[in-house]
């Protein structure tokens, strides 16, 4: 969600961005990922899964990078 502060600040600006202002190339599309990021955000923390504690996610993660060398 976009705050007002934020709302005004991005319709204010249409124009393109520097590569060292931002990755995205446009406002816009630096807009559309702020949005889709925080929706997956309030998904995750919506989600009923129950969760896995650091130490688990850790020897997961480094179970993968161990599998892929």
């Amino acid at each position: 969600m976009v705050t007002g502060t934020e709302s005004s600040y991005i319709e204010g600006m249409s124009r393109a961005l520097s590569p060292i202002e931002s990755e995205f190339t446009t406002v816009e599309e630096a807009a559309a990922h702020d949005r889709w990021f925080r929706a997956k955000v309030e998904a995750a923390l919506a989600s009923t899964q129950p969760s896995v504690p650091h130490d688990e996610a850790m020897a997961r993660l480094r179970a993968l990078i161990d599998e892929k060398r």
